[in-house]
């Protein structure tokens, strides 16, 4: 289907790619992953449109393969006054209309020889996605997703994690020989989330899906290509599989490199006494002797260890309350209710504590968003937030939070920040390069525009964080990085969220949307909730199993215990059989 080779590409400020090959084959579901601004998006641009790029190294793909393809970034707007049915129907009616218009034309015509020509074209172009049966397909797609009841429905009247699905039966009903998708579980709830699942695993054609979400990369593929530090892996199996190879290799890599350091430090101080020699004593010897040893020094170091993929740091993500208060009551929504063509919540009530950490969960579409507004405006009489409380908000629409036309290093001065040096230190500790700190952030991607938000929050010093998806666009190193900076805040926070790791790995409780209204329910509570309605039991406290014997892996490998992380690699090897 694809075959890259020796693919390099750059931008003036930012090369991203260093002679990287890969084959995608015919019926291949292949997951598409790296850190935030590795270059995974502009590359499916490459693929999708070569002709626009200045690359070196070849891409060899059928020029009239047909390509569908569902943004990162919705357009839900440029469809609002046609139907679900019309919309996804859209290719298979116009060419059916034309159909009819040419027969039409046949009666009258005397051309009749190129209205035959254009009859044929037309109907080899319906013929080819599959055109008398699409009615049925659309249906079928529909009923797969659990939205046939919005068939008839504008396209207006959804959501948009509803919109985003019926994008995605769209592409994959115009039958095309390669499926991209950019992070299309973008914002979707976690019912949702199982029909993009359910979408995925039954489509019969070539795919090839950006994605950080968890969920789906543990159930939906069988080929994985990882690209980091300019290098790509290309891995045939699931992305358990993978993981499993990565954390096996980290422990071989990291017991051969202790023994590698004490052999290089070594031979380095053997270099400076010899060194030293050399400038006391002018005898050739020495000098022969120490040059001889600096070449073995220079092999050695050629020869020491690379790991790309095996070693990624996380981010630093730090967030600081620093107005830390007694526990008290932070915030109280009493009665409060909003409503646009319909009501969305109505009398709604709830509290929290200022240390305490709440998710917000609700299907797309329920009012989430417009309530965390609210309460950052706090601009209505039904929200009351403590006058200790110093309140921070990241945004899923992110050019609420960041000025889009500013440098990196523009919004931080707004910020606060003093110096170019200040800036620089801070930001290098999120994962980002020196190079880019000039760059403008539209120019940014998903995830590298909310890391931006979290270190803007973090520099904050709230003491009240109101996160509207804020895993959303980040990788799985900053998302696991996020968790780890939530479990030690001191403050309170207010999190939107579909992911359910972010959820239970590090909220105390939840406050769930229904029948408009909103019900505090423990986290026991709400994974039994999740369990029974979306997820499978027991392939979830397989996963909570496996990611605390990774947790003992990696403090064995801490402390360079590595029997113990060979045990303890053959226990996961054990629950991943299971999976």
């Amino acid at each position: 289907m694809i075959k890259v080779n020796n693919l390099s590409y750059s931008f003036p400020e930012k090369e991203l790619y260093n002679n990287i090959s890969f084959t995608l084959e015919d019926g291949e579901h292949c997951a598409f992953i790296g850190t935030n601004g590795s270059g995974k998006s502009t590359l499916v641009d490459i693929i999708m449109e070569p002709e626009k790029y200045m690359f070196d190294g070849k891409l060899e793909m059928d020029p009239n393969c047909r390509i569908g393809y569902v943004s990162q970034f919705s357009q839900q707007g440029e469809k609002k006054e046609i139907t679900v049915f019309e919309y996804i129907g859209e290719k298979f009616i116009k060419l059916q209309n034309e159909i009819t218009s040419i027969c039409s034309k046949m009666e009258t015509s005397s051309d009749i020889d190129s209205l035959l020509e254009k009859y044929q074209q037309t109907l080899d172009a319906f013929n080819a996605i599959n055109g008398d049966d699409f009615e049925n397909n659309i249906n079928k797609n529909l009923n797969l997703a659990n939205l046939i009841k919005y068939k008839d429905l504008m396209i207006s009247e959804l959501s948009g994690g509803e919109f985003k699905l019926i994008q995605v039966i769209k592409e994959m009903l115009n039958s095309p020989e390669l499926m991209i998708m950019d992070e299309p579980d973008v914002f979707l709830d976690f019912g949702n989330l199982n029909s993009l699942k359910d979408l995925i695993i039954s489509h019969k054609g070539t795919m090839l899906i950006i994605t950080h979400n968890r969920y789906l990369l543990n159930h939906c593929f069988n080929k994985i290509l990882h690209l980091e530090n300019k290098e790509l892996q290309e891995f045939d199996g699931t992305y358990i599989d993978y993981n499993f190879s990565l954390l096996q290799s980290k422990i071989e890599m990291q017991e051969l490199a202790i023994s590698d350091d004490e052999e290089f430090w070594r031979n380095e101080l053997l270099i400076k006494k010899l060194r030293y020699l050399a400038t006391e004593h002018t005898e050739s010897a020495r000098g022969k002797s120490l040059n001889a040893r600096v070449k073995i020094q220079e092999r050695f170091e050629k020869r020491r260890i690379k790991a790309p993929f095996v070693d990624i740091k996380e981010p630093n993500i730090n967030l600081v309350a620093n107005n830390e208060i007694e526990e008290t009551i932070a915030l109280k929504v009493n009665d409060y209710s909003v409503s646009f063509d319909e009501i969305l919540l109505e009398n709604v009530n709830f509290e929290i504590k200022s240390t305490d950490k709440v998710a917000l969960v609700g299907l797309n579409g329920t009012g989430k968003t417009t309530l965390l507004q609210e309460i950052f405006e706090n601009k209505n009489d039904c929200i009351e937030i403590n006058q200790q409380v110093e309140v921070a908000y990241l945004s899923q629409r992110q050019g609420k939070t960041l000025n889009e036309s500013n440098t990196i290093l523009e919004e931080f001065f707004d910020a606060g920040f003093k110096t170019y040096e200040e800036i620089k230190s801070y930001i290098l500790s999120y994962g980002f390069e020196e190079a880019i700190i000039n760059q403008k952030i539209g120019s940014l991607s998903g995830g590298e525009k909310n890391m931006l938000q979290l270190a803007k929050i973090s520099a904050s010093n709230a003491n009240m964080l109101l996160l509207d998806e804020p895993t959303s666009h980040l990788d799985t190193y900053s998302q696991i990085a996020l968790e780890k900076a939530i479990e030690n805040y001191k403050g309170a926070i207010l999190m939107i969220s579909h992911d359910f790791y972010s959820i239970v790995n590090c909220m105390d409780y939840v406050l769930i949307i229904e029948d408009k209204t909103i019900r505090k329910t423990s986290m026991r509570k709400f994974r039994k909730m999740i369990y029974a309605n979306y997820f499978d039991k027991v392939y979830l406290e397989i996963e909570q199993k496996k990611k605390l014997v990774e947790t003992k892996i990696a403090s064995a490998l801490k402390d360079t215990d590595f029997t113990l992380a060979k045990v303890l690699s053959e226990e996961l090897e054990e629950l991943i059989k299971l999976l």
